[in-house]
C-alpha cells in the first residue's frame, strides 16, 4: 500500500474459496458490511478497509451515512459469485473491490488557501511503470463494462459534502451552492426530536441574526468616522482653545466672534510674513500631511498577484494599463480570459498585477464581488482597519472626495468577516452573498441617513442575486444601522441624516422647465466628467513617475487642492457642509453669503459661485481615483449643487427684474427674493442629476432626495430631474463611472440589468472540441494522474481557472470534473507520475494469482458533476444568456445530437457580449 496518499483506495480482497463455491454465501457478507457500516466497530471478514475517500475526507459538517460504496448500486437482479467479473475471466482467484470511506465525523477543516497551480510531485524512488495497477488499466481498457447506475449515483454525494475553497479570481458556483444548501436544509428538518426542531429554529434565526449584527457595527464604524474626521478637519485653519479635539461649530456655537478659536496666523507671528501667508501655508501643510498619512496607510495594503491574469487593477484607476493581447488560434483573436497567459513550466518571471484594496470607493468591486467573483483579501479584517483609518484622514484632507461610496466597502467587509460567525455562510459563498447585499444597503444608510435608499440602492446598482427574503433582511439591516446610528448621535443633532433641509414653499408650474433643463445639465456634466476623468487617467497617470510611485500623484493633487481651495469659502468647506449650505432656503440671520438681498448681490453670487463651480469640478476630476480612500458620491452632488445654485440665482434674477412677466403671473407680488424661487430646491435637484450622470442610479436617488429633505412636494421635481439625467448622461456615455471600471479591468461580470439582442446560436461561439479539453475513458475508466494534470495546466493556460474538464464516454457526456475540485484533488497525490485516477464507477474485476492483492487507484468519482447543465448546439443566444444569468453558470456543455462538442465558459461568453458592444450589434 503506497504511504501518505490522502484520497479514497480501492482496496481489493481475495474472496475465500468457500465464498466462491455458491452465490448464495455471498449476500450474508453484504448484509454484515451494512449493519458493520452502521455500527462502525467490525469489518466483514475478508475486506480490507483503506484510508477516507476525498467525499469523507471534504465532507465535514454532515451527519450522513456514506452513500458512496459501491457494491449497494447494484441491480437488485444482479447476483455476484465468482463469475461476476468486469473483466470476464473465467479462472483464477476473484477479487472484489469498493470505495469505502471513512465515516469518521470529527475531523478538521483544510484550509482555505488558494492550492498551488501546476505544482508536479517529485516521484519517490520506486516505480510502478510494470506494477499490477499498470497492468489493471490496459487490462479494463479492452473490455470494460459500466454499472448501471453510472456517475449518477454518485450525486448526492458530490453537493451534500463540503466543496473545495474557491481559488482567487474564480466564479462562484451558484448553481452547486444552492443544490448544497438544500441538502444542508433536508437534513435538518429530518429531525424531528426537540433538539431538531431547535436546530432548526436558530438555523432559521442565524440569517436575522447575523445582519442585526452587521448593522450595529457598521453604525458604529461609521460614528467613529464622523467624530473623528469632524474633529479633525478644522485643524488645518486653527485649534479651540478649550479642546484641541473641537471642531470649530463646536468650539463657537455659530458665533460670529469667537475668542477660543484660534487660526494658525494668530499663534505663529514671523517679522515680515503676513497672517493670510501663515494661514495658507498651515492650511496647504496640514492638507498634505493628511493626504500623504492616508496614502500611506492604503499603500499598506498592497497586494501582488505574481501571475499574468488579464486585469488591469482593482482599483479605481482609469489610466491602468489594459492587458495587450494579439489573435491567437486557441481563442480565435478574441481577449484571453481572466488566467495566467503562460504555462507554469515555461513561465520564468511572471508579469504581477498589483491592487491596493483600501484604495478608492469600492463600489465598484463590491457590485462584481456580489455577482459572484471570487477576490480573497478584499473584504478581509485588514482592508476594513486600514480602510476605516485611512478614510478619516482623506476626508479631514479636505481633498474632493466623499465618505459614502467607502462606507459601502467597509460594511461589506463587515459583512464578510461577521458570516465566519456561522456556518451555512462561512462555507457557502452564494448564501455568503446573500447576506453582503444587506451588509452593502447598511453602508448606504449609515452614511446618507436613509435606511430606504439604502435597501433600494443595494436592490439597484450592487446586488446580482436579490430575492423577497434577501430584501426582507437588508430591510431589517438598514433600520438596524439606522436605529444604532440615531442613538449614537454622531452629528450632534439627534438625526441620522448627514444633513437636513425644509422647504416652506411650493415649486410654481414654470419651474418644472427649470428642474427638466437641470436634469439635461446634470446628466450631461455626469456624463462628461465620466470622460474627463478617463482622459485625465489615461495622460497624466500614465506618467512613469506617477505609475511607479502612487505617493507623489497624492501629493501634487494635495498641493493643487490646498493651494486652489484656501481662496475661496465654498471650495474650503467640507463637501457635506458645502451641500448643505447650498440646498439650505435662506433665513433672517443667514451667514452663509449665499442669501442677496439686492439684483447686484445676486451677480455677485453667481460670479462666486461660477468660479466654485469650475474649480470644483477641476479637483474633483483629479482626485478620482488616487491612492486613498475616496467616493464619488456627494463630490459629483456638491458640484451639481453649485451649478443648480447658480441656475437658481439665475432664475431669481429674472423674477426680480421682470416680475410682471406672464411666466411669474403665479407669483407674489411681496414677500422676499425667495417667495417665489428658492435656489436651494435648484441646488437639491441638480445635486441629484448630476449624481445620475455619473452613477446611474436613479430611484435610489430619488429617496435620499427624499429622506434628505422629508418633503413629498418636491418628490416629483426630484424624480423628474433624475429621469432626464439618466436619458441624457446614457445619451452622451453610455456606461456609468463604475461600469467603465468594470469594463476596463476586465471583470467577468455579466450585467443582468440589460438585455442583448442576439441573431446567433450557441455554436457560433462554441470552441472546437480538443482532446486537451476533454478526459475519454471510451476504453478505460483509470487515467494517468499526469495526464490529467497536463489538462488541468491547459485549462490555466486558456485562461479557465475555474473552468471544467467533460468527461466522455464514446462521445456521449457522462459528467464533468470542475477544474478547482480536480486541482484539489491531484494536490493530494502524492506520486503523480505512477497513480491512476477513477474517473467512473465501477462494480468488480477479475484477476489472475499471480498478481497483488490490493492496489489503490485514487478514486475521483466522488469530485465530479454527473449532470452538467448542457444546451444543443442550435441553441437560441437568447436561451445561453439567460441560463448564464439567471442560473449563475460557470460553463454550458454543448451537444450536438447527443453528442459531446464542446464546452462555453461564462467568461468567454462575457466578451462575446462587448464584442458585440463594441460593434454595435446590440
Amino acid at each position: 500500500m503506497r504511504k501518505g496518499n490522502h484520497l479514497s483506495r480501492l482496496t481489493f480482497a481475495p474472496l475465500s474459496p468457500q465464498m466462491a463455491r455458491s452465490t448464495n454465501s455471498h449476500h450474508p457478507s453484504l448484509v454484515l458490511d451494512e449493519q458493520d457500516d452502521d455500527n462502525g466497530d467490525h469489518s466483514p471478514a475478508g475486506l480490507s478497509v483503506g484510508t477516507a475517500s476525498p467525499t469523507a475526507t471534504r465532507r465535514l459538517h454532515s451527519a450522513r451515512t456514506s452513500d458512496l460504496d459501491l457494491r449497494n448500486r447494484l441491480p437488485s437482479r444482479l447476483l455476484i459469485d465468482e463469475h461476476s467479473s468486469l473483466l470476464g475471466n473465467s479462472d483464477g482467484v476473484s477479487y472484489s473491490y469498493t470505495s469505502v470511506p471513512n465515516t469518521s465525523t470529527s475531523r478538521p477543516r483544510y484550509s482555505r488557501r488558494q492550492s498551488t497551480v501546476g505544482s508536479f510531485r517529485q516521484s519517490k524512488n520506486h516505480s510502478r511503470s510494470s506494477s499490477w495497477g499498470v497492468r489493471l488499466a490496459s487490462a479494463v481498457s479492452s473490455n470494460w463494462r459500466r454499472n448501471d447506475g453510472g456517475l449518477s449515483d454518485s450525486k448526492p454525494s458530490l453537493f451534500t459534502d463540503e466543496r473545495v475553497w474557491y481559488d482567487q479570481f474564480t466564479s462562484t458556483d451558484w448553481v452547486h451552492d444552492s443544490i448544497a444548501d438544500n441538502f444542508r436544509v433536508r437534513d435538518l428538518k429530518s429531525r424531528k426530536d426537540l433538539r431538531g426542531r431547535l436546530y432548526a429554529w436558530f438555523d432559521g434565526a442565524q440569517g436575522w441574526i447575523l445582519v442585526a449584527i452587521i448593522g450595529c457595527i457598521t453604525a458604529c464604524i461609521a460614528y467613529f468616522v464622523d467624530v473623528t474626521e469632524t474633529s479633525i478637519f478644522d485643524i488645518k485653519q486653527g485649534y479651540c482653545s478649550e479642546g484641541w479635539y473641537f471642531s470649530k461649530e463646536k468650539c463657537c456655537f455659530r458665533e460670529e466672534h469667537c475668542p477660543s478659536w484660534r487660526t494658525w496666523g494668530d499663534i505663529m507671528q514671523f517679522t515680515g510674513i503676513g497672517k493670510e501667508t501663515i494661514d495658507l501655508v498651515a492650511y496647504v501643510t496640514f492638507v498634505v500631511l493628511f493626504a500623504v498619512g492616508s496614502c500611506v496607510l492604503t499603500l499598506t495594503t498592497k497586494t501582488v498577484i505574481p501571475s499574468s491574469f488579464s486585469l488591469s487593477t482593482l482599483d479605481e484607476n482609469l489610466g491602468a494599463d489594459s492587458q495587450k493581447y494579439t489573435g491567437d488560434p486557441e481563442t480565435n483573436g478574441r481577449k484571453p480570459g481572466l488566467s495566467p497567459t503562460h504555462s507554469p513550466l515555461d513561465m520564468q518571471k511572471p508579469s504581477t498585477m498589483i491592487y491596493y484594496p483600501a484604495a478608492g470607493s469600492g463600489v465598484a468591486e463590491v457590485k462584481v464581488i456580489l455577482s459572484g467573483f471570487v477576490v480573497h483579501g478584499y473584504l478581509g479584517v485588514q482592508t476594513l482597519v486600514v480602510k476605516s483609518l485611512a478614510l478619516i484622514l482623506s476626508v479631514a484632507s479636505g481633498l474632493s472626495l466623499g465618505k459614502e461610496g467607502p462606507f459601502v466597502h467597509i460594511a461589506t467587509c463587515v459583512g464578510n468577516i461577521a458570516c465566519r460567525m456561522f456556518s451555512k455562510y462561512n462555507h457557502n459563498d452564494g448564501k455568503r452573498r446573500e447576506v453582503l447585499s444587506a451588509s452593502a444597503a447598511s453602508g448606504v444608510a449609515v452614511a446618507f441617513g436613509a435606511p430606504i435608499a439604502g435597501v433600494l440602492f443595494s436592490l439597484e446598482e450592487v446586488s446580482y442575486y436579490f430575492p423577497p427574503k434577501t430584501l426582507f433582511r437588508t430591510f431589517f439591516c438598514c433600520i438596524a444601522a439606522a436605529l444604532s446610528l440615531k442613538f449614537l448621535n454622531p452629528y450632534g443633532t439627534g438625526k441620522i441624516v448627514i444633513f437636513e433641509v425644509r422647504y416652506v414653499t411650493d415649486w410654481r408650474f414654470f419651474e418644472i422647465f427649470v428642474f427638466m433643463l437641470l436634469g439635461v445639465l446634470g446628466g450631461a456634466l455626469g456624463a462628461i466628467f465620466i470622460k474627463a476623468s478617463r482622459f485625465w487617467a489615461q495622460t497624466f497617470r500614465r506618467i512613469p513617475a506617477i505609475k511607479r510611485w502612487p505617493i507623489l500623484e497624492v501629493v501634487l493633487v494635495a498641493l493643487i487642492t490646498g493651494f486652489v481651495s484656501f481662496w475661496n469659502r465654498y471650495t474650503r468647506l467640507a463637501v457635506t457642509e458645502l451641500l448643505f449650505e447650498l440646498a439650505s432656503p435662506c433665513g433672517p440671520d443667514d451667514a452663509s453669503g449665499l442669501c442677496p438681498r439686492t439684483s447686484e448681490e445676486i451677480i455677485n453670487v453667481v460670479w462666486y459661485l461660477s468660479s466654485a463651480f469650475v474649480i470644483k469640478s477641476l479637483l474633483t476630476m483629479i482626485t478620482f481615483g488616487i491612492k486613498v480612500p475616496a467616493g464619488i458620491y456627494v463630490p459629483s452632488m456638491v458640484v451639481g449643487g453649485l451649478l443648480g445654485r447658480t441656475v437658481g440665482h439665475m432664475v431669481q434674477y429674472l423674477v426680480v427684474t421682470y416680475p410682471s412677466a406672464a411666466a411669474f403671473g403665479d407669483c407674489p407680488a411681496h414677500g422676499g427674493f425667495e417667495s417665489c424661487v428658492t435656489p436651494g430646491v435648484y441646488a437639491l435637484v441638480a445635486a441629484g442629476a448630476t449624481m445620475c450622470g455619473v452613477t446611474r442610479l436613479s430611484v435610489t436617488l430619488a429617496v435620499i432626495l427624499f429622506e434628505l429633505t422629508g418633503s413629498l412636494d418636491h418628490v416629483l421635481p426630484f424624480s423628474l430631474a433624475v429621469l432626464v439625467a439618466k436619458w441624457t448622461a446614457d445619451a452622451v456615455e453610455p456606461l456609468s463611472i463604475y461600469d467603465l471600471l468594470t469594463e476596463m479591468n476586465s471583470y467577468p461580470f455579466l450585467d443582468n440589468k440589460i438585455r442583448p439582442v442576439f441573431t446567433s446560436e450557441l455554436g457560433d461561439i462554441t470552441p472546437r472540441m480538443r482532446s486537451e479539453r476533454v478526459i475519454d475513458i471510451s476504453t478505460s475508466p483509470l487515467v494517468s494522474a499526469l495526464k490529467l494534470r497536463r489538462k488541468l495546466l491547459y485549462l490555466h493556460d486558456a485562461g479557465e481557472l475555474d473552468g471544467g474538464l467533460p468527461i466522455v464516454r464514446h462521445g456521449i457526456l457522462v459528467g464533468l470534473i470542475p477544474a478547482p475540485d480536480l486541482e484539489f484533488a491531484l494536490d493530494k497525490i502524492d506520486d503523480e507520475q505512477d497513480t491512476l485516477c477513477l474517473m467512473a464507477a465501477i462494480t468488480t474485476f477479475r484477476a489472475t494469482e499471480e498478481e497483488p492483492q490490493e492496489y489503490d487507484p485514487a478514486d475521483l468519482t466522488s469530485y465530479i458533476d454527473p449532470a452538467p447543465v448542457s444546451l444543443d448546439i442550435h441553441s437560441p443566444m437568447d436561451l445561453v444568456y439567460q441560463c448564464f444569468v439567471k442560473l449563475g453558470l460557470r460553463y454550458i456543455c454543448v451537444l450536438r445530437d447527443g453528442q459531446y462538442a464542446g464546452l462555453v465558459h461564462k467568461k468567454a461568453f462575457v466578451k462575446y457580449i462587448r464584442e458585440l458592444e463594441e460593434s454595435g450589434e446590440h
